[in-house]
């Protein structure tokens, strides 16, 4: 009997034991500062823990902790990329775009987890459900665009709308997961062939635009030239306008001072206009001036006078001083 009680005694000190070892190890657990926690009280969710350290909790069964990571994490749709080598999956990929042609589309997905309840618990398979998710926009929004813009500048335009299909479907679905960014790796033909084909548009549409750039670059610059041609025959109007204004306007003030003197002393006025005329019209005729009375005929030379004159106003000049 005394050997029956031993044994009680000494499997009830191990129970004893083991329950104190549960209850010490199951009672403290720690959160990184890249983890966050959920509480989990008889299979119900208490609350979420996001701040690293130590902290203290019901023993298990009693309750129980959840960790999962904050960081980012990359869904890579359409290929795997492992230990630098990348592996593709092109009928995953394979899709229509909107004007009927086939084309071959990867993407990368930047996603975390916000509500990590509802990662646990609201899907069995929440990763699954977003790739899923991630094919649906992809192809909808391929679906939707032309084959220029996903091959070429509509990228930009193709990554926001998957970005925005796909954070309405997985909020619609309510499984813990918000998505930070879409970027799309390859979007290209499916064969040789095609792409060739499709080169070669491309290439004479680029022909194209340079042309038409050269062109308006030509236009431009013979626009600039006849504007500036135009501002100088303009120019040099109103300067030969100014001119003639200045011509005219000195024009009317010789004729007025003529037409006072002439007023004055006519006769002599007139015959001075004929002389300058003269002189005008004949500048290297020697000029005499007549007198016919009958008998002799007497002559005045005007030309010789006029050489003489500074020599005879020097003379008298210098009789004078």
């Amino acid at each position: 009997m005394g050997n029956i009680n031993r044994i009680y005694k000494t499997v009830g000190l191990i129970i004893l034991g083991a329950i104190l070892v549960i209850v010490g190890f199951t009672t403290w657990y720690t959160v990184d500062e890249s983890e966050q926690a959920v509480i989990i009280t008889f299979g119900k969710v208490e609350e979420g823990v996001t701040e690293p350290g130590l902290h203290f909790k019901l023993p298990w069964p009693i309750q129980s902790v959840e960790t999962l990571s904050k960081e980012t994490f990359s869904l890579q749709f359409g290929y795997e990329e492992k230990d630098g080598k990348v592996k593709e999956f092109p009928e995953e990929t394979k899709m229509i775009t909107g004007d009927e042609n086939i084309v071959l589309a990867d993407l990368v997905v930047q996603w975390k987890i916000t509500d990590p309840a509802k990662y646990l618990f609201n899907a069995e398979k929440p990763e699954e459900i977003l790739y899923n998710s991630t094919s649906a926009s992809l192809r909808s929004i391929i679906g939707s665009s032309k084959i220029d813009d996903a091959l070429t500048s509509g990228k930009a335009e193709i990554e926001a709308d998957v970005r925005d299909l796909l954070s309405t479907l997985v909020e619609k679905y309510d499984i813990g997961i918000s998505i930070l960014a879409v970027k799309l790796q390859d979007v290209e033909l499916p064969n040789d062939e095609v792409r060739k084909a499709f080169t070669n548009v491309t290439d004479a549409r680029e022909t194209m635009n340079t042309k038409i750039n050269e062109a308006g670059k030509y236009r431009n610059k013979r626009t600039n030239e006849a504007k500036g041609e135009e501002a100088a025959i303009k120019s040099k109007a109103l300067g030969d306008k100014a001119a003639r204004i200045e011509t005219a306007r000195g024009d009317v003030s010789v004729f007025n001072k003529l037409y006072d003197e002439y007023r004055t002393n006519p006769d002599i006025t007139r015959q001075r206009l004929m002389l300058e005329t003269l002189e005008q019209v004949l500048p290297n005729a020697e000029i005499y001036i007549m007198n016919d009375n009958g008998d002799t005929l007497k002559y005045f030379p005007i030309r010789p006078l006029e050489n003489e004159q500074p020599k005879t106003n020097g003379e008298g000049s210098e009789k004078n001083e």
